[in-house]
């Protein structure tokens, strides 16, 4: 079952001298375009979908929606992954159309197709300095966990302008992030701020400054506990086969200070109890209940679980598998959605032209 709306905090613009939006009441006006999207690093996994594809899907009811496939974002931090791109993109297109992304409703589009988002680019990362860029927060975590002292590129450190262009081009007022993305968020907000000032329009201001949507599944725990993640090997791709869930569900971490079937256990820090949530959260209370007063066991707690999953991604693989196994229909898909993207792109460059004198 998808989420509803209310698991979704709205946030405001942020005050011209910086803070992070406060939270407003979801039945608020609510803004007309979203732009999101996700880098092709390989098939998508129950983080990438609770997280991010099945909160799209939900998004498609009230929203214009523009989800792109940011594959120019990859070479960022992965550039000798470059040949997997391609094979990549076509996956992560099969995953959200099995999830139940609509191409007749959304514009689902390939980043690197839309060249306007490199003019835009050029034209931004003339309105922002570099002693910004470095006080990112994000961008700080990155070089420490990556170990990038000294091999910094000008890509990576620009790569905030880059989003911001992704997303002004389109001129969208929303953007669903994880709570980690804030911060580049509000350089986004910056720089429509920045160009509205200098470039101001005859009629109205050019970009709209974008607000934030935080979902509360924005880290979901992996099968040892731990953020799940590729890079970590905890992941379970949203189009495993029944086998491959009960498989990886079985030595998934719970409470470790359950030693006996007879100790209570603490289901707050159990990944599984957070996967009932998400999956079964018609038994999530009773599961929490039974686990602290020692009335149900993990095993037997994992295989329910298990069964919640394979029913719950059944439609999902099935919708995926009917568009594999149509190469044609697929790649229509993935070019009209580059074309209806790019004429968006193509009239959001134009204001800009008209603004600033130019082109």
């Amino acid at each position: 079952m998808f989420p509803d709306r209310s698991r979704f905090r709205h946030r405001q613009p942020l005050a011209a001298k910086g803070g992070f939006p406060r939270k407003v009441d979801v039945g608020a006006k609510q803004p007309k375009i979203i732009l999101s999207g996700m880098r092709p690093t390989g098939r998508l996994h129950w983080g990438n979908y609770t997280g991010a594809l099945a909160n799209w899907v939900s998004l498609q009811d009230d929203y214009t929606c523009h989800f792109m496939v940011a594959d120019w974002h990859v070479l960022t931090t992965a550039l000798d992954k470059t040949p997997e791109i391609r094979a990549n993109t076509r996956e992560m297109f099969l995953d959200w159309l099995g999830a139940g992304l609509d191409p007749e409703r959304s514009v689902l589009f390939v980043q690197s197709e839309i060249k306007e988002h490199a003019e835009l680019y050029l034209i931004l990362a003339m309105l922002v300095s570099m002693g910004r860029l470095e006080r990112n927060p994000t961008f700080k975590e990155q070089i420490r966990d990556l170990n990038l002292q000294g091999e910094i590129s000008y890509g990576h450190l620009g790569y905030p302008v880059l989003q911001a262009a992704d997303i002004l081009v389109y001129r969208a007022h929303a953007v669903p992030v994880g709570e980690d993305q804030l911060p580049h968020l509000e350089l986004t907000r910056e720089m429509a701020r920045r160009f509205n000032f200098h470039f101001p329009a005859a009629a109205q201001e050019v970009f709209p400054e974008p607000d934030g949507l935080v979902t509360t599944f924005a880290r979901f725990p992996g099968t040892d506990g731990r953020r799940m993640s590729k890079s970590l090997g905890n992941t379970i791709e949203i189009s495993a086969s029944p086998e491959e869930i009960r498989e990886k569900i079985k030595p998934a971490f719970t409470d470790p200070a359950r030693l006996r079937r007879s100790d209570p256990g603490n289901p707050e820090i159990c990944a599984v109890y957070t996967w009932y949530r998400k999956f079964l959260p018609d038994e999530a209370e009773l599961t929490a209940h039974e686990c602290r007063n020692a009335l149900r066991g993990c095993v037997q707690c994992k295989a329910r679980l298990a069964e919640g999953a394979v029913a719950h991604f059944a439609p999902l693989r099935e919708r995926r598998a009917a568009y594999e196994a149509d190469p044609r229909r697929l790649r229509a898909i993935m070019a009209e959605g580059c074309e209806r993207a790019r004429a968006v792109a193509r009239t959001t460059m134009d204001l800009v032209h008209e603004a600033m004198g130019i082109g």
